[in-house]
């Protein structure tokens, strides 16, 4: 029998307006033809149900896959609608907003909270850093310079975070060496984005190389499976990568950030965000 992990910091919390804990989480995601992210998707949303059992979780697509927004709103009252989509972009500026106020326009009775997408978020480092470990490199190896691939934005805002996130990860790895009596972290982190913008994760592999570091890892910032990770895996080892690491999947710290977002959007004022 498997048992509920346990999330430090995620308990419910009632609605303000006193309708309990048990309001829906509507969790959409882009969608791809490929089953396999799908597949990734229900087996985070899977880690979200076992951490909370009564929270009913339903699962919906932007484009590529059903349910729609639209049909996972189905019969429901009320939700909390929270985007999987890994920076604030076009899709969850526009897109996802465009969709609920369709919904709620179709049904007036309907109560929707929207809330944040998953990053950035402090817990993010450490999903990509359990992704590189299996994939044998040690968090903060001195020898290891990291690529940080994102999917990419034509928004400069989305990249922006992206970019800001590769240089407080690239602190955060240092650390004291008692032993040494030095400061030990990664080589360098370095952000780059499979499309719409540059470096391409080859070219910052590349970069890297040229810089003289001992090794390259890949870290995708992508939440699933399918063309872009298939791709950056493809280029960045032809480049001359050593290691390129899972996409972050149904890691447990997904699970936590999902339930963070879904308390802090409970509390918040029903239709808010949506406009």
């Amino acid at each position: 029998m498997r048992h509920s992990p346990v999330i430090p910091g995620v308990r419910p919390v009632p609605l303000a307006d006193g309708t309990g804990p048990s309001v829906p989480l509507v969790a959409v995601a882009h969608g791809s033809r490929d089953p396999r992210a799908a597949a990734t998707v229900e087996s985070l949303l899977d880690e979200v149900r076992l951490a909370r059992p009564h929270l009913p979780v339903r699962t919906a697509y932007l484009d590529h896959a059903t349910p729609s927004l639209a049909q996972a709103l189905g019969g429901l009252e009320s939700a909390v609608v929270l985007p999987l989509l890994l920076t604030e972009a076009y899709h969850s500026r526009v897109d996802l907003p465009a969709a609920l106020n369709e919904a709620r326009a179709r049904d007036p009775r309907l109560r929707v909270r929207y809330g944040s997408t998953l990053g950035p978020h402090p817990l993010l480092p450490a999903t990509l850093e359990r992704r590189l470990a299996e994939a044998g490199v040690a968090p903060g190896d001195p020898d290891t310079a990291v690529v940080l691939v994102s999917a990419g934005s034509s928004d400069r805002r989305a990249n922006e975070v992206v970019s800001g996130m590769a240089r407080s990860w690239g602190r955060a790895s240092w650390r004291a060496d008692l032993a040494g009596g030095r400061a030990r972290g990664w080589w360098a982190v370095t952000a780059a984005y499979a499309s719409a913008a540059s470096p391409t994760p080859e070219q910052a592999v590349a970069m890297l190389r040229e810089a003289g570091a001992p090794r390259v890892a890949v870290a995708p910032y992508l939440l699933a499976p399918g063309y872009f990770a298939d791709k950056v895996r493809r280029t960045t080892l032809e480049a001359g990568a050593d290691v390129v690491a899972d996409v972050l999947g149904p890691a447990p710290e997904l699970a936590a950030i999902l339930l963070e977002r879904y308390d802090a959007a409970v509390r918040s004022p029903a239709g808010a965000a949506a406009s």
